[in-house]
């Protein structure tokens, strides 16, 4: 009789559909994912060698970083990556970018979402990603209410190239969207304003926790606009500070259960600070994840 666990470990493998019990998790693909810019430090150096090791360790899908500015993926053209994606047995459905409104050294940064967009997309297509985020904006990008509705027309028109290449837009938070200005939440604006088809959200669980802020009441309020998250754990001190998923304070398993509502197809574990190695860290998360929640 073939056991749950024998099942999760050769689906996953293979990228079938998993069958789960009452309050696991329910989308299609068994995918866990990482955010490579966990291991940023060993991307920088050895990107074959690093995602082979990330293979090994059992994820099966992959986000990346660092388009933005180099236009590459990891010195690598999209092709080129999505080969050696394809040799590791990965896939990364999901990749980060800039909104490019400020300036690095006095010049525009390319590939972002104000600069060379076209560009951004069309690699995005040939690298397999089905899903570019607005990663973060720098305190000048962020303003006051009505920057934020500026952004949410800009984020229309970067979505709107997106869906002509069968590609979702979708915005990364962080917790100063969710700090008030004359009574408004930045968050709020976006959800608003953005539209709903092309526009969705990557919830980042750390943060939207830190900001004192119900992910669950986000997914019941917005049916359907999460399709990707950051799973990140919070430490219990003071400080609040990044750890291995399972070894803080967030109540993953009831936020699991949001799944469908939130509308969840790809998940990826983040730390951006680890404690000693990040393998070792990215080791814990997973097998956290494995045993507790889908």
């Amino acid at each position: 009789m073939t056991t749950r666990r024998f099942f999760i470990k050769t689906t996953s493998l293979a990228s079938a559909a998993l069958f789960v019990k009452p309050g696991a998790l329910h989308f299609k693909d068994a995918h866990i994912g990482l955010q490579l810019y966990t291991v940023r430090n060993a991307m920088g150096k050895d990107p074959a060698g690093t995602l082979a090791k990330v293979a090994s360790i059992g994820y099966n899908s992959v986000e990346g970083a660092t388009y933005t500015g180099t236009e590459n993926f990891y010195g690598l053209d999209a092709k080129s990556f999505a080969a050696l994606l394809k040799q590791n047995g990965l896939i990364m459905p999901s990749s980060h970018y800039r909104l490019g409104e400020d300036q690095e050294n006095g010049k525009d940064l390319m590939g972002t979402i104000l600069h060379d967009w076209d560009k951004a997309v069309d690699d995005a297509k040939t690298a397999g990603i089905k899903y570019m985020v607005c990663a973060w904006l720098s305190p000048a990008e962020r303003g006051n209410a009505d920057h934020y509705k500026l952004l949410a027309e800009r984020l229309n028109k970067a979505g709107e190239t997106c869906a002509k290449a069968g590609i979702q837009l979708c915005y990364h938070n962080h917790d100063f969207e969710f700090t008030q200005d004359n009574g408004q939440l930045p968050y709020d604006i976006l959800l608003s304003h953005a539209d709903k088809n092309l526009v969705k959200f990557e919830l980042d669980l750390y943060w939207v926790n830190k900001a004192g802020h119900d992910p669950v009441a986000l997914f019941n309020a917005n049916p359907g606009r999460f399709p990707l998250w950051h799973v990140k754990d919070m430490d219990n001190t003071p400080q609040h500070a990044f750890t291995e998923v399972g070894n803080g304070v967030i109540d993953f398993k009831t936020i699991f259960k949001g799944a469908d509502k939130a509308g969840l197809k790809y998940f990826f574990v983040e730390q951006d600070i680890t404690p000693g190695d990040p393998f070792i860290s990215i080791t814990k998360s997973i097998d956290y994840i494995k045993k507790n929640l889908i």
